[in-house]
């Protein structure tokens, strides 16, 4: 691959947001996006190493956007003059800062790679890993395929778990079903080996971007290739439950109760989340009793999706007392417990039992304390811009760091209560700190100035997202032909009245000269 002459690839892209979550409980061997994260973070956990490195990495996202206009030549050049010593923390940070905005990081991830004289560094494979998603999250696939080449061409060991992990996952967000499955194929190509846990991986992707028909049929036929456990048909069930087919759940269900296979304690939690979104918790409920009565206790994860139902159907009461009888069972409570009771009791203005509950979280700390989502519930039920600053503030004291979520909801905030310049300087702080902007901020964005009356405004932030390759909602192509429609007719009214002017003023005028004629006589 020659990575010389990409600069005819920097050009208009598209993506799509995909919002399927898949279900399959924590402690289930794959490596997840959290994984990665963790795996690549670790390389420096020096705090002052890492405000360095933040430093330098805003240094360069500051010379990226400043040159966003110039061709790659002209960014190399900017990035050639900036003398910034490169590590594999520093182009991990810049290209975490670029997820939704491809062309700088591959413009910058280009450069790194050339490993030009002068230059000790060379990407390693968490950098490579982290450019394939940014890559693979926009549907550049020539690039991701080029970038694979590169890894294939530099030395062996670069690929690993993760690289197969993350190129899977984006063909099957993309619904390239048939790419995907013959990229598990290519795994020895890699000097990865075919076996039962990387099978399982693609069956995942698939699963969670709602291709389980695919997924179902890939595992009857490679049946006798590989020993399907109870693990792999959980991945199957849970794909029919994140769909919402009840009815394909159930025949599931009912070939795994016939199989040699006995069902595990995952098992019976996807089945029972699949009866609960389903509207079934009266069913949902019966089951969940009946695995304490077989000796088979829930764990925590069904116990939560039993009290999020629960609540869902403001059966308040029931779920507070699952969630007391948790502790007389010894199984332990976790954030995602007192979040389920948080959201829906928000909702209701119970603010003193909200209040209650956290404290609670604060207080035992570990698996309970307090997350993004906690403090996003708190957040959502505020009436006013006062009430945001105190939240944040319980929210750093409790060393909970801020997400893109939080971000956008503050957003989406202050442009509802018509605060635009506390939207500014929120969006300002999330570019700083590399969470954003993504196209949920900039729909947000668009939105929010249209209702406040600011079209020209709402098409400005409408043109970056577009030249970012962001897609915009179908709801966003409406309102932005809309906003053109208003233009014109008020440029059409504008016109009218002019018109209008113009012709009082010559009549006045041809007045005044009659008058003067008039008076010449």
């Amino acid at each position: 691959m020659q990575f010389r002459t990409l600069s005819f690839i920097l050009s208009g892209s598209r993506i799509t947001k995909h919002t399927p979550l898949i279900l399959i409980p924590q402690n289930y061997q794959f490596t997840t996006r959290r994984r990665f994260n963790q795996e690549c973070d670790n390389v420096n956990t020096s705090s002052s190493g890492h405000s360095f490195i933040d430093n330098q990495a805003i240094k360069i996202q500051t010379l990226l956007k400043t040159n966003q206009n110039q061709n790659v030549y002209e960014i190399e050049r900017a990035l050639n003059h900036s003398q910034i010593s490169l590590t594999e923390d520093l182009v991990l940070n810049v290209l975490k800062r670029h997820r939704s905005d491809w062309k700088p990081a591959y413009a910058f991830f280009i450069w790194v790679s050339r490993g030009e004289e002068g230059r000790d560094y060379l990407p390693g494979t968490c950098a490579y890993n982290e450019i394939l998603d940014v890559l693979g999250k926009m549907k550049r696939f020539d690039e991701v395929h080029q970038v694979l080449d590169e890894m294939s061409e530099r030395k062996k060991g670069l690929f690993n778990e993760i690289t197969y992990r993350i190129v899977v996952n984006r063909y099957a967000a993309a619904h390239r079903v048939d790419e995907a499955t013959e990229f598990f194929y290519r795994r020895e190509q890699f000097g990865l080996r075919l076996d039962l846990i990387a099978f399982q991986t693609l069956l995942l992707a698939l699963c969670r971007y709602k291709h389980v028909e695919a997924a179902e049929f890939l595992f009857h036929s490679k049946q006798k290739e590989f020993r399907m456990d109870i693990k792999t048909r959980n991945i199957i069930l849970n794909g029919w439950c994140v769909l919402g087919s009840l009815r394909e759940a159930k025949r599931f269900w009912n070939d795994i109760i016939t199989s040699k296979c006995k069902p595990d304690k995952f098992t019976y939690g996807i089945f029972i989340n699949s009866l609960s979104k389903a509207g079934k918790l009266s069913t949902a409920v019966k089951l969940f009793r009946a695995m304490w009565e077989k000796g088979c206790d829930p764990d925590v994860a069904i116990c939560n999706c039993i009290i999020d139902g629960l609540c869902f159907k403001k059966r308040i009461p029931e779920a507070i007392a699952i969630f007391e009888e948790m502790n007389d069972r010894d199984c332990l409570r976790d954030v995602a417990t007192y979040n389920s009771l948080i959201k829906h009791i928000c909702k209701i203005g119970r603010m003193e039992k909200v209040s209650e509950l956290l404290d609670d979280m604060e207080q035992k700390g570990g698996i309970c304390s307090p997350n993004a989502r906690t403090y996003g519930y708190l957040l959502s039920s505020t009436k006013k811009p006062e009430d945001v600053q105190s939240i944040l503030e319980r929210m750093e004291r409790n060393g909970c760091k801020m997400t893109s979520d939080v971000f956008n909801l503050l957003l989406r905030l202050f442009m509802e209560w018509g605060n635009e310049e506390r939207a500014k300087s929120t969006w300002d702080e999330m570019e700083r700190s590399g969470l954003g902007p993504d196209q949920r901020s900039y729909t947000i964005m668009v939105h929010g100035l249209f209702d406040n009356g600011k079209l020209k405004s709402a098409l400005q932030y409408f043109n970056e997202m577009t030249l970012k390759g962001l897609v915009p909602e179908p709801r966003t192509k409406l309102l932005v032909n809309a906003i053109h429609i208003k233009l014109q007719d008020r440029k059409n009214e504008s016109g009218d009245v002019g018109d209008v002017m113009n012709k009082i003023s010559s009549l006045i005028a041809s007045r005044k000269d009659r008058k003067k004629n008039r008076k010449a006589r």
